[in-house]
């Protein structure tokens, strides 16, 4: 195999992509689904299942909800009826979370942002791991965790929390599941484009008195690019850490994030 074959993942794969019919989880499934794998996704949303099951017809899906036991344990019985095994977990589950100081921030919300950001990867990365290391395909768990992971990040502390906690799960796997052939990286995003991000900014802009403008134009102030990314970038990182070239890629948390020098 030569070095630019060895770039794209081998064709074939057998993928799961949690939260994956809309987001950044629909351009991660279409993705590895365009680079010839064989994609399920699961998602809450039955309307963006069905939106994405038209698009396209190739990928396979469940409805659940990634934070509950019970029907994570639906969607692998799933993932065995439709892929027959498993190459490639992408852990992608994840709320924004309330925008709002600490002593504001309501338990209940604080509880569901934990649960669906960090508990949801332990509940995927638990079912996965027997699959992953009957693979003969160079396994591979990405948990999506965020810029947030590695910048302190006020008025978000249950998100920044758990996006900090996904990187210490990702290490902590990268070396219990390394002698088994199965490599675990993150993926940062920084400030993606899109619906998610405009209501993050509005969030913030109504806690700080800002316009909304204001608040888009300081986020961009804060990135040495002075861009945001696209969903289509951390699309291609993903495609990266599952393709050979990148078969000692593991333990490592990667920034997509245009460089986020402070939030």
């Amino acid at each position: 195999m030569n070095i630019l074959d060895s770039l794209r993942p081998e064709p074939g794969l057998r993928v799961l992509v949690t939260a994956g019919a809309s987001g950044i989880g629909a351009v991660v499934a279409r993705a590895f689904s365009e680079a010839g794998a064989h994609v399920h996704v699961c998602d809450i949303d039955r309307a963006a299942l069905d939106r994405l099951s038209t698009e396209i017809p190739g990928i396979t899906s469940s409805m659940a909800d990634a934070a509950v036991e019970s029907e994570v344990d639906l969607v692998f019985d799933d993932v065995r009826g439709t892929l027959g095994g498993l190459d490639v977990l992408v852990n992608n589950a994840g709320i924004a979370g309330p925008t709002a100081a600490i002593e504001s921030i309501d338990a209940v919300m604080w509880e569901r942002t934990v649960a669906v950001n960090l508990n949801s990867q332990f509940l995927f990365a638990r079912r996965a791991i027997p699959l992953l290391k009957a693979s003969k395909a160079h396994p591979c768990v990405i948990a999506m965790s965020s810029v947030a992971g590695r910048l302190g990040y006020a008025y978000r502390t249950p998100y920044a929390s758990t996006k900090w906690a996904v990187v210490g799960l990702m290490k902590s796997l990268a070396i219990e599941l390394g002698p088994h052939g199965v490599r675990v990286n993150a993926i940062l995003p920084g400030t993606v484009e899109g619906d998610r991000m405009n209501a993050v900014m509005a969030a913030r802009a109504a806690a700080s008195g800002l316009s909304a403008d204001v608040v888009r134009e300081q986020y961009i102030q804060k990135m040495s690019l002075r861009r945001m990314v696209r969903a289509e970038d951390v699309a291609a990182m993903a495609l990266f850490l599952c393709a050979p070239a990148a078969r000692n890629v593991t333990g490592q948390a990667v920034s997509v994030d245009a460089n986020v020098e402070y939030l």
